[in-house]
């Protein structure tokens, strides 16, 4: 093991495509605590040339390994990988082209070994003030007045799901240092924020811990171990369904030629709780596109793609082509021109929309794809949720049947009302401190059903009871 990295611990959220998984930890310290202590039974450990007796000693102390691994060194890991759970394969973003070309050969030569790529450009989950625009090389400011700003995961989640296809998402992000100065010390409620932000999304996340409580957790302070505690608590509400096979909901699809997990536009439609699929330009010409109601197109259509845009959009659908400069099948009908840069064409019972420039302004478009949508196509809205996100989830006929909801304010406990599309019987909530599960009071009208979340401190989940629901067009 490498003590030059002594005081760091690592919080490693796993879970199945369809589930929430538990909590791995990365222990670089010489003093490792029995499994049965911690709390966690996962453990990863960093590659280096002597770490096989780390395995080993960790093993006798009722762990289960994985290791951490530059993807360039995984065939010399890979010889002596026997016992481990998995590797975990690292590189800067730069790299990823390589290192997923080289995956088949990894897998091919040692077809006994689950490798598992970690995404580097995770960010850290939280609530800033301000929201920070591009136009052109001018970076602009909002006022203080403006929405609250939140760093949020969730469209790297969205990519990783697209780009690693039978893989969990699995990213990381650092802290900034807590021991510097004018920097307040890390809390239970960041580091529990990470980890239900990771089980909400239904992504593996590695979480760094700072020095300090790992020094308390060693010592067995009890400050220390109220904090880990808490993070336990998060970790154990998210693998408490971790059997429950759904899938993310959208009626969204957004299409790209570069499957880039810090797109801003995504980021933005993250934010506004519009519940979109990633999917690529092959995806276009040859996926289902069955159940969503718009279709945002960035990749350039080639002649066959053109003709599925044709073939949506005579379905009913909206589709929005971004940057769209070239002669098209739709130029047939008649143009309408809704703005500078846009123009709409209709297309059988739907319409495509053209935007001629590369989106300048993330925050506005996401607005303009909600008011595309209209208010009879959206699956969820929420009130008094400026600081949440929400993510839907399926089951395999459609209909939703549990919400996910994240509150990056941790400090202030919400009371959140929310619209669901859909008529259903019941709606159960529950969280990590209050268990499950309070019956709320609902409302249902015209198609959908309204209740309030009582309080929404950091993590919560609804159940959408649908054996009884009626008239569902959840997606």
């Amino acid at each position: 093991m490498n003590i030059g990295a002594k005081f760091l611990l690592v919080v490693f959220v796993l879970v199945s495509p369809y589930a929430r998984g538990d909590v791995f930890v990365r222990w670089a310290s010489a003093d490792l605590l029995p499994a049965k202590e911690l709390g966690f039974n996962n453990l990863v450990l960093p590659w280096s040339d002597t770490v096989w007796a780390q395995v080993r000693a960790a093993q006798k102390q009722g762990y289960r390994v994985y290791l951490e691994v530059p993807w360039r060194q995984a065939p010399a890991a890979a010889k002596g990988a026997s016992g481990l759970e998995a590797i975990i394969l690292t590189g800067r973003q730069s790299e990823s082209a390589e290192l997923n070309k080289s995956l088949p050969k990894l897998r091919s030569a040692h077809p006994n070994i689950n490798f598992v790529v970690l995404s580097p450009v995770g960010k850290r989950p939280q609530m800033r003030g301000s929201v920070v625009i591009k136009r052109g090389s001018v970076l602009e400011v909002s006022s203080p007045t403006a929405q609250p700003w939140i760093d949020t995961n969730l469209a790297l989640v969205k990519v990783e799901q697209r780009s690693n296809q039978g893989q969990v998402p699995v990213y990381s992000f650092s802290w900034k240092q807590s021991s510097e100065s004018g920097s307040p010390a890390l809390t239970a409620a960041d580091y529990s924020l990470a980890v239900a932000e990771a089980g909400a999304f239904h992504a593996d996340l590695i979480l760094n811990i700072d020095k300090n409580l790992l020094s308390g957790l060693s010592a067995h302070d009890p400050a220390a171990w109220a904090r880990w505690n808490e993070v336990r608590s998060h970790a154990e509400f998210y693998s408490r369904t971790a059997e429950q096979r759904t899938d993310a909901a959208a009626n969204v699809a957004v299409v790209v030629d570069d499957l880039n997990p810090t797109d801003e536009n995504m980021n933005l439609l993250a934010r506004h709780n519009l519940p979109f699929k990633v999917l690529s330009a092959l995806d276009l010409k040859l996926g289902s596109f069955e159940g969503f109601d718009v279709v945002v197109v960035f990749a350039k259509p080639d002649t066959e793609g053109c003709r599925r845009i044709v073939d949506l959009a005579t379905q009913g659908k909206t589709v929005v082509l971004v940057e769209a400069n070239g002669s098209y099948p739709w130029h047939n009908s008649e143009a309408v021109r809704v703005n500078e840069h846009t123009v709409s064409y209709a297309v059988g019972q739907g319409k495509v929309l053209e935007l001629s420039e590369p989106v300048t302004d993330p925050e506005t478009f996401a607005q303009d794809i909600r008011r595309l949508l209209g208010k009879g196509n959206m699956l969820m809205s929420l009130w008094n949720g400026l600081t949440t996100i929400a993510v839907p989830y399926r089951q395999d006929d459609g209909a939703m049947q549990a919400i996910e909801f994240v509150n990056y304010a941790v400090e202030q406990p919400l009371h959140v009302q929310v619209q669901v599309k859909g008529s259903y019987a019941s709606i159960r909530y529950e969280t990590p401190e209050r268990g499950c599960c309070e019956s709320l009071a609902i409302k249902r009208h015209d198609g959908f059903t309204e209740f309030v979340i009582p309080e929404l401190r950091i993590a919560g989940r609804v159940h959408l009871d649908s054996n009884q629901a009626i008239d569902s067009q959840a997606r």
